[in-house]
């Protein structure tokens, strides 16, 4: 675990990371995994315990935790808000807001997409209507603000800016997905662009960094293709086309990456492939539509295997486990609404669109549910939390925080 921390701490500039932290999207590693221990194995009949709720505003971001700091966006009225909150009782401790006019062209909800990062003792965030902003993690004082759709000609695409911010060493890296800038690094002390590349719109997947064969690499998903690039430069090292010909598609997850594998998985009759880095060469280890094609939720590997849902989002979907070396499928579960996943403690944890948390052994050998319990309302699609073991989930309508502990 010693170990583990370091490494993220060569790479994250954060403040006082623990463990069982959940600073920023998908987790401390951007790998959907919680490094922490102590998950109990099963849930009492009536479900696992709920600490508390909070009445919150619009938006699809989740909540972002660090040590005694849990960070929030959303909406409220014509507002994006950042409130920082207790993790533990759920009380505030600052809040931060700005003018927003965000409409969304197709009904959905009108609030902020992209999870907060925390890093290096401050916050970021990046609204709907592509405002990128760092606050003091302390005070929620303002340090800088950029409008990413002035300064970059960031595009609303269908459903407004998504991309969750990433920090990487002393940038912070963003889908933004402008004519004047598709990717791009800003300097996370000042807010000033160090870096742009490509033209290509934002798809609705965030950036990840990973090392291969000693480099460190930033990976983006955008509307187009796969960028993989230099972090700290912006120079191209890899790009990959990888989304449908259907005009009203969207590519929505994050890619994979595991050693010097890299899995990209979109819906729209596309599916998912596994590129592997041999050297110098890129090797295409398969291709495949119909076993973990990802509409719009990440799914998680662990020890060679990859846990996701497979499908379209509106006309159903599957739980199941693939061997990422492969694209085996090990098993299926199909009679589940459409949700996200996590690793935790060995066991898979599942947070369905429909509101129901459901946990299970995460193994290749079979699904056997351990908990299975009502804990939010439908519509439920912002990426749950998992830090200290607590679990922070929202809906439409509230914020709740569940403790998920052993005893």
């Amino acid at each position: 675990m010693c170990r583990l921390i370091s490494i993220v701490l060569c790479f994250l500039v954060v403040s006082d990371l623990r463990a069982d932290d959940w600073p920023q999207f998908l987790g401390p590693t951007r790998n959907l995994r919680y490094t922490g221990k102590g998950i109990a194995d099963k849930w009492p009949v009536s479900g696992p315990t709920v600490v508390w709720k909070k009445r919150v505003g619009k938006g699809l971001a989740g909540a972002a935790v660090s040590g005694d700091k849990l960070i929030f966006f959303h909406r409220v009225g014509d507002e994006e808000t950042v409130e920082c909150l207790d993790p533990e009782t759920g009380v505030q401790n600052w809040s931060q807001s700005y003018a927003t006019t965000y409409r969304d062209n197709y009904g959905m909800d009108e609030g902020p997409r992209g999870t907060p990062a925390i890093a290096g003792g401050f916050v970021y965030t990046h609204g709907a209507q592509g405002v990128l902003q760092c606050l003091d993690l302390k005070t929620g004082k303002v340090v800088w603000r950029v409008d990413t759709k002035k300064l970059h000609g960031s595009r609303k695409g269908f459903f407004g800016r998504a991309c969750s911010p990433l920090v990487e060493g002393n940038l912070v890296l963003l889908n933004v997905g402008g004519p004047k800038a598709g990717i791009a690094g800003f300097d996370a002390k000042t807010g000033r662009t160090v870096w742009t590349a490509t033209k290509d719109e934002a798809g609705y997947a965030s950036p990840v960094a990973a090392t291969i064969d000693g480099k460190r690499l930033a990976f983006f998903y955008t509307r187009e293709q796969l960028m993989v690039v230099e972090p700290k430069t912006g120079k191209m090292v890899l790009s990959r086309r990888w989304r449908s010909r259907n005009e009203l598609s969207v590519n929505a997850a994050t890619p994979i990456v595991s050693g010097n594998r890299i899995l990209l998985s979109t819906s729209y009759g596309v599916g998912a492939t596994v590129i592997e880095f041999k050297g110098q060469k890129v090797k295409t280890l398969w291709s495949a539509d119909g076993v973990m094609s990802s509409h719009y939720s990440t799914a998680v590997e662990s020890d060679g295997f990859v846990y996701g849902f497979d499908g379209r989002q509106e006309t159903g979907q599957r739980l199941r486990c693939i061997e990422m070396l492969t694209g085996k499928v090990r098993w299926t579960v199909d009679d589940m609404a459409a949700g996200t996943v996590m690793i935790a403690d060995g066991k898979l944890i599942v947070l369905t669109q429909d509101g129901e948390l459901i946990m299970a052994p995460a193994t290749p050998n079979g699904f056997t549910q351990s908990g299975r319990s009502q804990i939010l309302g439908f519509h439920t699609r912002a990426y749950p939390a998992l830090a200290g073991g607590l679990f922070f989930a929202r809906d439409g309508r509230q914020l709740v925080c569940i403790d998920l502990r052993s005893r």
